[in-house]
């Protein structure tokens, strides 16, 4: 599985966590989020992606943070339709950013009607499955993996929401389980905070060595 550390703020810690290797660095575009992205983005390395987080953004909007940031996935946590990813893959090829990815953000609680990713199986690279709850991310729940064992695609997902430290047992059980198939990375965020933006690379640091054998 891949790792994907999302809600980067700080310039500092965001080079902290690159020296993890992570294989996606996150940062949130959404005006209301107290994880924001509004500083200078430090040079990391180039092998680590950096994804873009919108929700329900204005396409001129995501493009433009493209551009400035050289985003190299786009995730989005809104109530975007299949025409607007495909409206936003026909805008990336026209900006010469056609290997840009785009991961669309179903929110799961306690069950999913799976028929609603149908229209999007063509229109997107990834899907992320992440908790239902107040705020559009980020807060701080998990939700029942085992839905995923009715999961009727194989594209592959993120699989996001209150995944800390706490979860590593559990998170060794769901890789050999049937609902890992098409697991392709664990997106880690409020868990790992000191405040909103800010991780501790310490516990990062654990995290990934206690699942040094999947990540």
């Amino acid at each position: 599985m891949k790792l994907k550390i999302c809600g980067m703020k700080y310039p500092d810690n965001i080079k902290e966590m690159a020296t993890l290797q992570p294989d996606y660095i996150g940062f949130i575009f959404y005006e209301q989020s107290a994880r924001l992205f509004n500083n200078t983005m430090p040079p990391i390395n180039e092998h680590i992606k950096k994804v873009g987080v919108f929700v329900d953004a204005d396409l001129n909007q995501v493009i433009e943070k493209v551009i400035t940031y050289n985003l190299k996935a786009l995730q989005l946590h809104g109530n975007e339709s299949p025409e607007f990813c495909t409206n936003l893959k026909k805008h990336l090829i026209n900006n010469n950013k056609p290997d840009v990815e785009i991961i669309k953000v179903f929110s799961l609680k306690d069950e999913f009607n799976f028929e609603v990713l149908k229209p999007y199986e063509n229109v997107c690279d990834y899907y992320l499955f992440d908790t239902k709850g107040k705020l559009p991310g980020g807060n701080g729940y998990t939700f029942d993996w085992n839905i995923l064992n009715e999961y009727p695609s194989s594209k592959l997902f993120f699989l996001s929401g209150g995944i800390g430290l706490d979860e590593v047992e559990a998170i060794k059980q769901f890789k050999k389980s049937e609902a890992s198939k098409y697991c392709f990375a664990l997106d880690v965020n409020s868990k790992f905070e000191i405040k909103p933006g800010l991780k501790n690379i310490q516990k990062l640091t654990t995290f990934k060595n206690k699942l040094s054998h999947i990540l």
